[in-house]
């Protein structure tokens, strides 16, 4: 599963890479032509994390950077927090 989100399934995508040239005509050129055009990829941004699954173990996963900022995943706590001794 090499590029691939283990979550999401977001893998990359295939694109134009589209190269300008010349000045706008807003900004008193002539207007801007397109010289060349290649093909890319566009690749998603993947990370290796420890993450906590639901039954309590842990494993790694390659995880999209989406997927892990609105909390799809949980990563692995390490450590656990530390709490103030009640009084």
């Amino acid at each position: 599963m090499a590029q691939q989100c283990e979550v999401c399934g977001k893998k990359p995508v295939l694109g134009n890479q589209v190269t300008h040239r010349g000045k706008a005509k807003y900004l008193g050129g002539v207007g801007t032509k397109v010289t060349g055009i290649s093909r890319r990829k566009f690749r998603p941004n993947l990370q290796r994390v420890h993450v906590s699954t639901a039954n309590g173990t842990h494993k790694t996963m390659c995880v999209c950077a989406q997927c892990l900022r609105s909390g799809a995943v949980t990563k692995r706590v390490y450590q656990t927090p530390f709490k103030l001794p009640k009084s």
